[in-house]
């Protein structure tokens, strides 16, 4: 089973590979992923890049050197670094707290866990989280710069980040309660977008669920804290019962929510792997967020269209995926998010996601016997 996995996983790598990845602008020692295929010359040109899908290009090649490692594979982390920060006009920072969260997380686990790293950008990344902590205004942290929107898409990730680096564990906790506190639905268990001018905003999204869960678990391994494990319990029954339908994550679409039930996917799988032990609903929780990883991979690979051998997945898991062309809509960035592609599978996100969930299925396969010691995978 494992091995199955690993090879899935392989193919939906290369597939990005082959149909994603060039160099930026022709520039030699860079790489980043172009955000649609099939592309158009303005795709080509990277004219559009979208900062937080290549931060989850960074991850997922982080995730294929574990699973895998190859010295070619290390250049190519090395070369998306190095794009990500040409095409960003020589900054790691941008506007959002969101954007740059994720781009932290994927920053640290290439330093830490296959020695690809960037301690000066993971510094200025950090001091942006800590200096825009305003409970005073309702905070958490808010979406972007110069706005009251205080939300889980920032808070979770970049809780995440300030609990694995550096001496930030009580920052992330304040993170953590903040959330608990503000942003829980006590109907279903699940967690809200956000919060503005002390209204909530109360759509409830995959990748919400998926960040909080990562945070928590987290936290489960580095404190004594109880109040963590039952959050995680708590949140993966919610998930199980409201976002997993005959036991899939459910899709959002392309664009942004291209990426949500892959970043679930990831958390779940963390979840399974790295929730400490200590009683039965330890134990529960991390069958179940197995579970979850497992069988909506299944379904994505079983839904999976095939392009010169390699896996082209579906915005939704659970049905057949379809085809792209060079004629359908492109995505659209408005008003801060990305809208999908007339054919959501064109979408850079989407693929990346399937790509997720299959390194996510190798890791929960390969780990059946328990969670690992901290550090050593995250």
């Amino acid at each position: 089973m494992d091995q199955m996995w690993a090879n899935r996983a392989a193919s939906a790598e290369t597939a990005i590979t082959r149909r994603h990845l060039r160099r930026l602008w022709g520039l030699p020692g860079t790489q980043l992923g172009v955000v649609a295929w099939p592309a158009t010359g303005r795709h080509r040109r990277f004219g559009t890049w979208h900062y937080w899908w290549q931060a989850h290009l960074l991850d997922n090649l982080v995730d294929a050197q574990l699973r895998d490692p190859k010295p070619e594979r290390l250049t190519a982390i090395a070369r998306q670094i190095r794009g990500h920060r040409i095409r960003n006009i020589g900054r790691w920072t941008n506007d959002y707290y969101d954007d740059m969260a994720w781009l932290a997380l994927a920053l640290e686990r290439s330093g830490r866990l296959v020695g690809v790293g960037r301690d000066k950008a993971l510094d200025t990344l950090a001091d942006q989280f800590l200096s825009s902590w305003v409970p005073e205004d309702g905070g958490g942290i808010p979406w972007r710069k110069q706005d009251q929107f205080f939300n889980a898409p920032a808070n979770g990730p970049a809780g995440i980040f300030l609990a694995r680096y550096g001496d930030r564990l009580r920052r992330a906790q304040q993170m953590a309660d903040w959330i608990d506190e503000t942003l829980i639905d006590p109907d279903t268990k699940l967690v809200f977008d956000g919060i503005k001018g002390g209204s909530l905003v109360r759509a409830q999204y995959t990748y919400c669920q998926g960040v909080v869960l990562g945070l928590e678990t987290e936290l489960a391994r580095r404190t004594t804290d109880e109040r963590h494990h039952q959050r995680v319990h708590r949140l993966v029954a919610a998930v199980a019962e409201h976002m997993a339908p005959d036991g899939v994550i459910r899709g959002a679409g392309g664009g942004d929510g291209g990426l949500f039930n892959g970043i679930l996917a990831r958390y779940l799988a963390l979840v399974a792997t790295d929730l400490p032990s200590a009683g039965t609903e330890d134990d529960d929780a991390r069958r179940t967020a197995r579970s979850l990883v497992t069988s909506s991979a299944r379904a994505a690979w079983d839904n999976r269209q095939t392009v010169d051998g390699t896996p082209l997945f579906g915005a939704f898991w659970d049905r057949a995926a379809e085809l792209p062309t060079a004629t359908a809509g492109d995505a659209q960035f408005v008003d801060g998010a990305v809208n999908s592609s007339e054919i959501p599978e064109r979408d850079l996100s989407v693929q990346l996601s399937g790509w997720m969930l299959m390194e996510a299925a190798h890791t929960v396969a390969g780990d059946e016997s328990g969670p690992v010691p901290a550090g050593e995978r995250d």
